[in-house]
């Protein structure tokens, strides 16, 4: 079996859908994360720094209109877009009070913005905020796109996390997008040690089963000033190796549905306080050793795609 695609690149979609180069620009919010503040949690993730992940980002004290002009002036100058989404990156951009959310999702709908991309929790996502985005999506002629941090399948390396949440939450907050008429992006980190192979290939199936549109994939990096970076100082687990992670990333992409968009496989991190990432090596080389394994061995996502609609069905009766 050969495939046209290795697997739906972001960059594809964003052609397809907006016929030209479009950039993310990442807007950062005063905003926290019910994870932080004894709402569902302590201490935050364990991989989560005092930034959240929004460290190349402008301060949260400029309004949103100036952090939209700052970077597009940056990013539309070197790379040429013409086109922008808001990208609402830090922490938990849904954690507001209804008319702090709304005012500032409205002000992100400025000139040249095709979408809202608005990181948030599974457990920060109710359908009051979710009519309000349907109206202004209507309203602004712009897409909208939900970001919801999962990591894992697993129930219990959720809790080595520190997640704060368990898969109910998701599944409801996934379900409650999708019915709204906006689209849902998930986040995954395929090297999880707590994790193995199956974790990794039923959450593929997971996401493609209740409908994901999009998925960003992670490798997992470890910072100064974290639990996860007190614990593997201390030697209390081991990163996997890279040759492990491109495997299990390649099975991810086999299991998912050829339809859903991968915005990427793997992430970066701050230089200046990073104990571990990509194994010291630059992201682009990691992802050049994925695409070459693949084609080597004819995998591609979604070939493996086979076990939704009565897949036991198909099987014994064709």
């Amino acid at each position: 079996m050969a495939c046209e695609r290795l697997y739906y690149k972001f960059s594809d979609y964003l052609r397809e859908r907006y016929g030209g180069k479009v950039y993310k620009l990442p807007i950062n919010l005063p905003v926290g994360c019910p994870n932080r503040d004894g709402k569902a949690g302590s201490g935050g993730c364990c991989f989560c720094g005092e930034e959240g992940a929004g460290f190349e980002s402008l301060p949260s004290q400029m309004s949103i209109s100036g952090q939209l002009a700052a970077n597009a002036r940056y990013i539309g100058k070197n790379y040429k877009a013409e086109k922008f989404i808001a990208y609402f990156q830090n922490f938990s951009n849904t954690y507001l009070p209804m008319d702090v959310f709304s005012q500032y999702m409205a002000e992100a709908c400025g000139d040249r913005i095709v979408a809202l991309y608005i990181s948030t929790r599974p457990d920060c996502i109710d359908d009051r905020r979710l009519d309000y985005l349907l109206h202004l999506k209507e309203e602004k002629c712009v897409d909208i796109v939900i970001e919801l941090g999962l990591q894992s399948v697993n129930i219990k390396t959720l809790k080595w996390l520190n997640r704060g949440h368990g898969l109910a939450e998701f599944a409801d907050a996934v379900l409650r997008i999708k019915k709204s008429g906006l689209q849902v992006c998930t986040h995954m980190i395929s090297d999880l040690p707590s994790d193995d192979t199956e974790d990794v290939v039923e959450g593929a199936r997971l996401l493609s089963a209740l409908g994901a549109d999009q998925v960003k994939c992670h490798s997992l990096y470890i910072l100064e000033g974290t639990s996860l970076g007190e614990s593997y100082k201390k030697g209390e687990f081991q990163p996997l190796g890279m040759e492990d992670f491109i495997e299990r990333t390649i099975l991810f992409l086999e299991y998912l549905d050829p339809g859903i968009v991968v915005q990427r496989l793997l992430g970066r991190a701050p230089a200046e306080r990073t104990l571990f990432c990509n194994w010291d090596t630059s992201w682009w080389k990691v992802l050049e050793l994925i695409e070459k394994k693949m084609l080597q061995e004819n995998r591609f996502q979604g070939c493996r795609f086979d076990y939704l609609n009565g897949s036991a069905l198909r099987k014994a009766f064709g």
